[in-house]
């Protein structure tokens, strides 16, 4: 069971967007180098149980021959309304534990984000050698940064993941289609042309990406120019009110 300890924050109450992420971890292996919680509760104790209980050669499937390449490998667990989400890439484990019915996009958009940000630090530096929560107090902001960020951005985020998947969902189609052209012998102009229907396709996905941070940036401007525009009608009334009129220079003879 996830349950909250007595005391901080009770990562069980409320359903505000705050609440959606509750805890998050960077380690080597099975060693916790960071991590960071604004709750309290057993959940970092069962993520550590899930960390050590993940599938045999986990880690080195996410490892290239070089040892560092390879795609990165994903695993979910569920429990007691909660989601230990983790994503392993070249011999680290990035976890995430959200409330269930965050969405799944958002989880995924915080592990590559706190991924790729720890590679960029840290990749072929002191984090291969450093001892467990040695990076607490150095990193541990940075991942409270990074929940804040994706909580900021959690719609724009979902969208933009969701064109990616369909993206790729069509290249595979498109890649499968191409397979299956080469087995049948058909003629190289006609391979030429699904694969330019494959890139047209592609270039379509990508503006409605734009077209959707442009819709949220547009969205966004015109709830501050609103505020603005509230914000001087109220200075306006005062200023008439205490006045009596739009010039406070008179005086009584």
């Amino acid at each position: 069971m996830v349950s909250p300890a007595p005391g901080g924050k009770d990562a069980g109450e409320g359903g505000g967007k705050a609440e959606w992420l509750i805890y998050a971890f960077v380690a080597r292996g099975t060693a916790v180098l960071a991590e960071y919680t604004e709750f309290t509760g057993n959940f970092p104790a069962i993520a550590a149980q899930c960390l050590q209980r993940l599938p045999a050669g986990s880690s080195s499937a996410s490892t290239g021959p070089d040892g560092r390449g390879g795609a990165p490998v994903r695993f979910s667990y569920a429990c007691d309304g909660h989601t230990f989400n983790f994503l392993l890439h070249r011999g680290y484990a990035y976890c995430v534990v959200a409330k269930e019915s965050v969405p799944k996009n958002v989880s995924v958009a915080f592990l590559e984000r706190l991924k790729d940000d720890f590679m960029k630090r840290y990749g072929g530096g002191k984090a291969d050698t450093a001892l467990a929560k040695s990076l607490n107090k150095e990193y541990g902001p940075v991942i409270k940064k990074h929940i804040q960020y994706v909580l900021d951005h959690s719609e724009e985020l979902d969208k933009t993941l969701k064109v990616q998947a369909q993206v790729s969902e069509v290249k595979n189609i498109m890649l499968d289609n191409i397979e299956k052209t080469l087995g049948r012998g058909e003629k190289l102009s006609e391979l030429h042309d699904k694969t330019s229907d494959l890139h047209s396709q592609a270039q379509e996905f990508k503006k409605q990406g734009v077209k959707i941070r442009r819709k949220t940036w547009l969205q966004n401007m015109k709830i501050k120019l609103v505020i603005l525009g509230i914000l001087l009608l109220l200075v306006i009334i005062v200023w008439v009110s205490v006045c009596q009129g739009f010039d406070c220079t008179k005086h009584e003879t």
